[in-house]
């Protein structure tokens, strides 16, 4: 795949963003017998076509033929029925003569079966040229796929000396306008966003995308151990699935937020000393198996601390803007530590500058190695 080709094929495939979850973010891009490009499309939403159709169809609309090009495709093309027909059998229906092809599908359902039934065919196949892009624009999908548990990130927005509200619990607004818009534009590409119930009592938030544009938006998972939210939270009204995970049983609570749209999921701990709290483990294989791939978790210091104390967060995405808050509260309680070789080590992945503030995204060293 050229370097003009493959950039144009993954510019597609970000256009999946906040758009084809569960399915994976992919671009595909048709070239004709002399390289001239006849065809683009990227994954469309759920039970929609995939990027290797649309790009087909693109081609057919402006009277290509597609026998004897070249699909250039950031994903291995799918070989099972899903909501679609299988992509490797559309290809090769086509005419298609070569697919370059990013990387290996990591659903154990293609797993190299949508290459090898293109070879069968007798499709000429090429895979490498931009894996490691593709993957991590699809972190979240081979988080889920090989371990079974969505890709978690925790944005923090806090002060220069890491406070997120004052004591008395005010923390709107810490970060300027330009962060906060930057901030939904991170929970548009998440398929869930997570808080707990402390939150919902403070803030009454709504937790939902506003500042950016999207199709839909993602889901809602809120840890209430014992069903505190209130009937009439804002939680409530943007239309979207939400999920609340309990520890202590409460059926006639649980029937009421079910009345309002609500899944309730009872998760307690598996000892007599957590059985009270969410089994947040528990919750992260819970989310996968319902096809979360990202979780974007805006939470208090108390599950942020929970979630990091019990090594479940992979990535932290944080605003720190130019001002001290002096006492207040943290990002997030864990420890007391008593060696600094206990401290959570973290790789700076980049730094921007977002309007007046300084946004960090770090990640757990090799977290990302699997």
């Amino acid at each position: 795949m050229t370097l003009a080709l493959w950039a144009d094929a993954l510019a597609l495939a970000r256009q999946s963003i906040g758009l084809s979850s569960p399915n994976p973010r992919v671009g595909c891009i048709i070239a004709d017998a002399q390289g001239v490009v006849i065809g683009r499309g990227f994954t469309q939403q759920r039970g929609g076509p995939h990027a290797e159709v649309v790009a087909m169809e693109d081609a057919r609309i402006r009277g290509h033929d597609l026998h004897g090009a070249t699909a250039y495709v950031t994903l291995e093309p799918c070989s099972h029925h899903g909501h679609t027909g299988p992509c490797c059998d559309a290809l090769i229906a086509a005419g298609i003569k070569k697919v370059v092809a990013s990387i290996a599908d990591p659903n154990p359902l293609v797993a190299g079966q949508g290459f090898a039934r293109l070879r069968a065919a007798g499709v000429e196949v090429q895979v490498g040229p931009g894996a490691a892009e593709s993957r991590e624009l699809n972190i979240g999908f081979f988080s889920r796929m090989i371990r079974r548990v969505p890709w978690v990130r925790m944005k923090v927005a806090a002060s220069l000396d890491g406070k997120t509200a004052l004591d008395n619990g005010i923390s709107q607004w810490i970060t300027a306008e330009a962060a906060r818009a930057d901030g939904h534009t991170w929970r548009a590409r998440a398929s869930a966003v997570l808080t707990g119930i402390g939150t919902v009592l403070e803030d009454n938030p709504r937790l939902d995308v506003r500042l950016v544009e999207m199709p839909h938006q993602p889901h809602l998972v809120v840890v209430d151990s014992r069903l505190e939210i209130p009937l009439e939270a804002h939680l409530f009204i943007a239309e979207r699935t939400l999920y609340i995970y309990a520890a202590v049983r409460n059926d006639a609570k649980k029937a009421a937020l079910e009345a309002r749209g609500a899944t309730v999921i009872y998760l307690p701990g598996q000892t007599p000393q957590t059985s009270a709290k969410v089994d947040l483990a528990a919750m992260l294989r819970d989310l996968a198996r319902r096809e979360v791939n990202e979780l974007h978790v805006e939470a208090g210091f108390k599950l942020n601390g929970s979630l990091i104390r019990e090594g479940l967060v992979d990535e932290f995405l944080v605003y720190l803007a130019p001002k001290l808050l002096g006492q207040g509260r943290g990002m997030a309680n864990f420890g007391p530590l008593t060696e600094l070789s206990q401290a959570v080590p973290l790789a700076f992945q980049s730094s921007q500058m977002i309007g007046p503030d300084l946004r960090i995204l770090a990640r757990i060293p090799g977290r990302d190695q699997f």
